[in-house]
């Protein structure tokens, strides 16, 4: 055992070095066996999680960047209680995707002009350790249904985003540790699944090679998916991300580590997709958010890797940090069918070894537990706005019943007014209001064809996102529900734009040596591209008849998708009601067209001979699946793909950029621009004061999502983001998206809270990006009434409910709001992520007491606000709130500052991340 010095225990982490024969390589590594003994924490107990953040603990204090109460505090984890526990997180790589690495890429060129400034040599601000960025975020839906249709679609994406790739190539040529995999290959966390992902990393010292656990963080929140395959990591804000770039530790409190066991098996027709839905829900119920979930039990057998990362992939969805399984038989199994046999028995072999190779038998001590029988799983979906409301087939039409009294509301009482106005989400099938109005139909024409559209019409039916497209038994299965359709002479409704967007090249090699591909083109589920594109918001336009009917009728339609993503506005701005599903059932509504329908009651289509079609008839079976899967998803097809993942085609060859250490801003650039982070940048903080008249710039209810605060999809005409670029001389066709303008802070804070759906109640019932501007209480754009108060050197306030933040990990959720002179949030809870974001901002998130609110207190938004105490922060200070109301009453209570460990008072008292990293890079120079 370790030596003790007073209450504390001081390891020697060369104690726990040992030597592993792989091959014909010795190897060394750290055993964590070695802990019963030599730090009298028993092993056996510890989530294989927590084992992983021992393990990373363990060999980062060899070199003094972790101490050795560090160590004995994530070893001697408590099931009961280690949230106030503070422990630095060494991730061992980074993955970006191009919307939220851009910003990052700007901000370290940024960093680079400051550093330079300083006198200091720029080149100080270099990845220290592997970067991997995969540019799969801005192709659109622009073409489908042709064969041609995504050779199209990324010639348009280059069109639109020439600048940014520039940038990125700019980036990997002037950058040590930084890959680029390029446009047109593939979903990050499909690629970082299938080939990136290491399981074990290898690091060369004097006399042999280390083994060590491969762990990283990522810029989208759906990193997690790496999890299947015993892989620490989860998504953060991309100005952490940075931070941990350049050899900064992630600092994080020891988190509670739920386990979910599962048993039984998957139904026959019940596909992963309505497994992780029903796990979403679940966990949702539960309450997970900034807690590990760890998966465990029999029924770990009957999933494969592919299986379970549906599962991990939906983590954010549920509110976990990550969901977790370790590494087993089913890993290595992937690790060779992926072609990577070699890597694979590495794994084996350094996992069993350093115990973090889990058996059937092993079942640690967990902070809380949730069984789930996977037998009681059913087809289901999931929706209108939220990936947690679950929707069992038969109720589909019953939920759309309550869609369509929000849209067309007839005589809903004040309680669900209340409720309306009190959620982001629409109201869920088993909670409907009031008989709804009747559906509404109208006829057009699309390409001088008659059709007819309305209320519960299927507009989007997308097989996309990395959550789904990741999965071959889902693909096939949808593959094989196309072949028996066609055989059946139905085909999808006209009125249904339809598109395919694998997460990598691999599916199509699949799906074509299968003889799925000609029968999916048919129903006109073309590839359109290979990258996120519905999922993201980038589902291209509707046809324009449709477009118009929909607007002048006020029609609600819906979309289907294989995502994992439905929030409001997302997905089409013209599209209120979206549902998540699996492949499989993509494909059957796209034929059906509509999605007010029971479909285990009523028939999907009508065949050229009036006879009806079921669901049931055209539902492949298990055993259809497994064969197929077997024999056509080949290690010869993952070999080819991936030796040349970073070649990129002849688009990119032809991006020609200069190698510099600073970059060249272009001052007319409308996509890059030098952000304002560094003006006028001191060497020494302030000590963050409290402030007095603050003003609120918007009051927010529940379930606000970083959708609602920094959209990524299209960019309205008439909103100020847009109003910006046709004073630039962009036209309105050239805008491109929200995303894929993240380079640019003057689009994205004035986009900051500008989502057509967003529910500022300071002016209900209207929606969108409005707010009042007191004293007169004038109604403004949010961005006017923002940069009116700038002026005025009036600070803002918002006031927000519950789950302030949820969805993706989009940093300018948080850089727009402290751009727009936003100093604090005050909620009644936060996401995990946004809640670091704005703290890595310097954006102060403040909680109001347990059954407190800004409703509940009496606030409308119209008060003056003063906050005291923040002179000596400490995590999780208490603080005075005063809100003056115009009649010079006072409504007086205390909240929380969520500042939950050390190093985040550190990066508020910094004005930030950035500044603390500048200041410290400066200062060690």
């Amino acid at each position: 055992m370790g030596t003790s010095e007073g209450n504390s225990t001081v390891l020697n982490a060369d104690d726990f070095m040992d030597e592993i024969q792989v091959g014909d390589q010795t190897c060394l590594f750290y055993n964590l066996h070695h802990l019963d003994v030599k730090a009298g924490a028993e092993l056996a107990r510890l989530p294989f999680s927590i084992r992983v953040l021992v393990e990373n603990l363990l060999r980062k204090s060899a070199g003094g960047h972790a101490s050795s109460s560090d160590v004995m505090a994530a070893a001697r984890w408590s099931a009961k209680g280690n949230t106030s526990v503070e422990v630095p997180f060494y991730p061992a790589r980074v993955l970006m995707q191009d919307f939220t690495g851009v910003p990052a890429v700007v901000d370290l060129a940024a960093m680079r002009d400051a550093l330079a400034a300083a006198g200091k040599d720029p080149a100080l601000v270099n990845p220290m350790i592997p970067v991997e960025l995969v540019v799969d975020h801005s192709v659109q839906v622009d073409f489908h249904g042709t064969r041609d249709c995504r050779q199209k679609n990324v010639a348009k994406e280059y069109e639109r985003n020439e600048e940014r790739y520039r940038l990125l190539k700019w980036a990997q040529a002037s950058f040590d540790n930084f890959r680029v995999v390029p446009p047109n290959s593939g979903i990050c966390h499909q690629v970082n699944l299938e080939y990136l992902g290491r399981g074990a990393m290898q690091a060369k010292t004097d006399t042999h090679d280390l083994l060590y656990a491969d762990t990283l963080v990522g810029t989208d929140s759906h990193t997690t998916m790496i999890n299947s395959i015993g892989v620490l990591g989860w998504g953060v804000g991309g100005i952490e991300a940075e931070a941990v770039m350049l050899g900064q530790p992630y600092f994080m409190p020891l988190p509670d580590v739920i386990g979910v066991e599962l048993t039984g098996k998957l139904a026959p027709g019940v596909t992963a997709t309505d497994l992780v839905l029903t796990v979403t829900n679940r966990l949702r119920q539960m309450n997970v958010v900034e807690k590990f979930v760890e998966f465990y039990g029999p029924g770990l057998k009957h999933l494969k890797v592919p299986d379970r990362a549906t599962i991990s992939n939906m983590s954010p969805e549920y509110g976990a940090t990550m969901g977790f399984f370790p590494i087993d038989e089913q890993t290595i199994d992937y690790f060779q069918m992926t072609n990577r046999a070699d890597q694979g028995a590495l794994v084996e072999a350094w996992a069993k070894a350093c115990g973090l190779f889990r058996t059937g038998d092993q079942v640690p001590e967990f902070t809380d537990t949730l069984t789930i029988d996977l037998a009681g799983v059913v087809p289901c979906l999931a929706g209108p706005a939220r990936p947690q409301d679950l929707v069992t087939l038969p109720d589909l039409d019953a939920c759309f019943s309550s869609v369509l009294e929000c849209s067309h509301p007839r005589d809903a009482g004040e309680k669900t007014i209340a409720r309306l106005e009190g959620e982001s989400g629409c109201i869920t099938s088993r909670q409907p209001v009031c008989t709804p109005l009747d559906k509404k139909h109208t006829g057009i024409r699309l390409n001088d064809i008659p059709a007819e559209i309305g209320d519960g019409s299927v507009v989007i039916a997308a097989i996309t996102s990395c959550t789904n497209t990741s999965n071959p038994y889902g693909l096939i299965g949808a593959g094989l529900l196309a072949r028996n359709a066609v055989q059946q002479g139905i085909f999808p409704e006209p009125h249904v734009k339809r598109s395919f967007a694998p997460g990598s090249k691999v599916v199509v090699d699949y799906l074509t040596d299968a003889g799925l591909m000609p029968y999916l083109e048919a129903l006109g589920f073309h590839v359109a591209g290979f990258g996120c594109t519905t999922c993201i918001g980038n589902s291209g336009p509707l046809h324009p008849e449709i477009e118009r009917a929909v607007k002048y009728n006020d029609l609600a339609v819906a979309a289907v998708l294989s995502g994992n993503r439905n929030f409001e506005a997302r997905i089409h701005q013209s599209v209120k009601a979206n549902f998540l599903a699996s492949p499989m059932l993509v494909v059957a509504f796209a034929i059906c067209g509509q999605v007010d329908v029971d479909l285990t009651k009523t028939p999907v289509a009508l065949d050229p001979n009036g006879e009806k079609v079921f669901l049931k008839d055209i539902w492949p079976t298990e055993d259809e699946i497994e064969d197929l899967v077997r024999r056509y998803v080949k290690k010869e097809d993952f070999k080819h793909r991936y030796e040349q993942i970073f070649h990129g085609d002849n688009f990119w060859k032809d991006l020609d950029i200069a190698r510099s250490v600073t970059f060249d801003w272009d001052p007319e650039s409308t996509y890059i621009r030098n952000p304002p982070y560094f003006k006028d940048f001191s060497l020494t903080p302030e000590d963050p004061e409290g402030f007095e008249n603050a003003r609120v710039l918007l009051t927010l209810g529940d379930s606000v999502t970083t959708d609602h605060i920094s959209p990524a999809g299209a960019i309205p005409e008439n909103y100020p983001a847009g109003i910006y670029l046709k004073e630039n001389g962009i036209s309105a066709a050239a805008f491109n998206s929200y995303g894929s303008r993240r380079g640019n802070h003057e689009v994205m804070m004035r986009g900051t809270f500008g989502n057509i759906r967003i529910k500022n109640q300071m002016v209900s019932p209207n929606e969108g990006s409005l707010t009042r501007q007191f004293p007169g209480g004038d109604v403004r754009f949010v961005f006017e009434a923002s940069q009116a108060y700038l002026r005025q050197n009036i600070p803002l306030v918002v006031l927000a409910g519950k789950e302030y933040g949820t969805g993706s990990s989009r940093d300018w959720a948080a850089k727009g709001s402290g751009l727009l002179g936003v100093r604090a949030v005050i909620a009644e809870s936060y996401e995990r992520i946004h809640r670091n974001n704005l703290v890595g901002m310097g954006v102060l998130p403040l909680q109001f007491q347990s059954g407190d609110g800004w409703q509940k207190l009496g606030l409308d938004g119209s008060e003056m606000f003063s906050i005291k105490g923040m002179s000596g922060l400490v995590p999780h200070k208490q603080l005075q709130v005063s809100a003056k109301k115009s009649d010079g009453s006072h409504i007086d209570f205390q909240v929380v500052a969520r500042l939950d460990t050390d190093i985040d008072v550190e990066y508020m008292i910094h004005g930030g991340i950035l500044p603390y990293v500048l200041r410290k890079l400066i200062k060690e120079a």
